[in-house]
């Protein structure tokens, strides 16, 4: 079908998004009685995915009272927050409480978007503790804010360590000896995973299996001896963060794939964890997720997912089948926060129009600013975008001189999301701690070629 047919069926299926309150009410409805609403974003730096994200996240908790947000982030890094918009820790204030997230790249949750939802979830959990019940006759919970990655090791090592002074220090000594097969490495995982992938010797993956393994054994016990209510559910998981990222690093050079998978399998099973233990008084734990498209819609209808790979959108639909909505965003063309290679410094990048033939460039032909566009179930807007085209995602590296080789891949758009909002032109998220390499003013229109 020629592009313009198509987008004008596609501009008929189209729910414009004006700014106003009742924006989303047909992607709640779409929602329904799902537990679990998995929000994209097509890049990790553009201001509005984080800013729609931050509005559905909140319909979702006042009217359907979601119990917590998970996004991909660092567990130890975001449970520092989850204690600020609990009321708990020392933090001040939401740039406090973000402050966990020093690794590259961190204008990815140390950004106003972020700290303005967090402010927002402290209040409204401030609200939450002085009430019995919430407006659906439950009793008032508050919402919780967790991180379902694996990045860090070394971080979550010390973490179970800390712990377990606490509630068993012949215990942590044990713990001590097992983790020491680290200490060599500086705290430098990728330093550890090449070594082990070519010394086995070197692995230390049966100290982490047993450390977690005794946790568990013993969880009863410590969950009795530990006066905070969640004290050994987050060493808990640091322990199995540890388990995960040690086989994450090892095989991280044997292959994209296996590495991809472990990475992801790991967030679907943090994210299972979640749910189970949120899950109280025979009320189901209901969870929104906030990632990349590329982990949140289902990969079996993309290239990689041919390839082998799986991710978290997929392993979500499996595990809870009909219970999950996947969300994806889209925009044609704008500005985003990334880098120029890995470990390098946060940049205000002007990106460059969708390529012909792909999903931005067919959506952008819609010609409406802001979309959303439901796609469950049959009619013209799923039958049009069940056909495969090219489709972008930019992470923490934007690169425009390899634009098609770094940043598209093939997908059949309707059977990866359950929704997509489209925003044709963006703007770059803002990060709190910008450094030299990021500037507020728009980059030269002559950008990537009149440098």
């Amino acid at each position: 079908m020629p592009n313009q047919h198509a987008a004008s069926f596609l501009r008929s299926a189209a729910r414009p998004l004006t700014g106003g309150e009742h924006d989303y009410d047909a992607l709640l409805d779409l929602i329904g009685d799902a537990r679990f609403v998995l929000l994209g974003e097509a890049t990790h730096g553009t201001h509005e995915f984080y800013a729609e994200r931050a509005r559905i996240t909140r319909r979702l908790i006042e009217e359907k009272g979601f119990h917590a947000v998970a996004v991909e982030a660092d567990w130890p890094d975001a449970y520092r927050v989850n204690r600020y918009v609990r009321g708990q820790g020392e933090d001040k204030d939401a740039n406090g409480a973000l402050g966990g997230f020093t690794r590259f790249p961190n204008w990815m949750w140390r950004n106003t978007d972020v700290a303005r939802f967090v402010e927002w979830l402290r209040r409204h959990n401030g609200q939450r503790r002085g009430q019995q019940h919430d407006r659906h006759g439950g009793a008032a919970r508050q919402v919780g804010f967790y991180g379902l990655d694996l990045y860090s090791m070394f971080t979550s090592i010390g973490e179970v360590l800390d712990y377990l002074e606490r509630v068993d220090p012949q215990a942590a000594a044990q713990a001590r000896a097992r983790y020491a097969c680290f200490d060599h490495y500086d705290e430098d995982s990728q330093h550890y995973g090449y070594t082990a992938n070519i010394d086995l010797s070197a692995s230390c993956e049966q100290g982490v299996i047993d450390q977690l393994a005794q946790m568990q054994h013993r969880a009863l016990e410590y969950m009795q001896k530990d006066g905070a209510e969640d004290g050994f559910f987050y060493a808990q998981q640091n322990a199995r963060l540890v388990k995960n990222a040690e086989e994450y690093y090892r095989t991280m050079f044997r292959g994209r794939i296996s590495s991809w998978n472990l990475r992801d399998s790991h967030m679907a099973e943090t994210l299972d964890a979640l749910a189970g233990y949120l899950t109280r008084d025979g009320e189901p734990a209901r969870i929104v997720v906030w990632e990349h498209n590329s982990h949140i819609g289902d990969a079996r209808a993309t290239e990689v997912g041919e390839l082998g790979e799986w991710n978290v959108g997929e392993l979500a639909r499996k595990a809870y089948d009909g219970q999950t909505r996947l969300v994806g965003f889209s925009t044609y063309d704008g500005y985003v926060t990334a880098a120029s290679e890995w470990d390098g410094p946060a940049e205000h990048k002007r990106v460059q129009p969708a390529l012909a033939g792909s999903y931005e460039a067919l959506l952008h032909e819609v010609g409406l600013p802001r979309f959303l566009l439901p796609l469950r179930g049959p009619g013209p807007a799923h039958d049009i975008l069940m056909e495969r085209r090219l489709e972008r995602a930019i992470g923490v590296l934007y690169l425009p001189r390899t634009e098609r080789q770094s940043h598209y891949f093939s997908a059949t758009m309707a059977r990866q999301f359950d929704a997509v909002i489209h925003i044709d032109r963006t703007t770059a998220v803002q990060p709190l701690d910008p450094g030299g390499g990021w500037h507020a003013q728009e980059p030269p229109e002559t950008y990537p070629s009149g440098l």
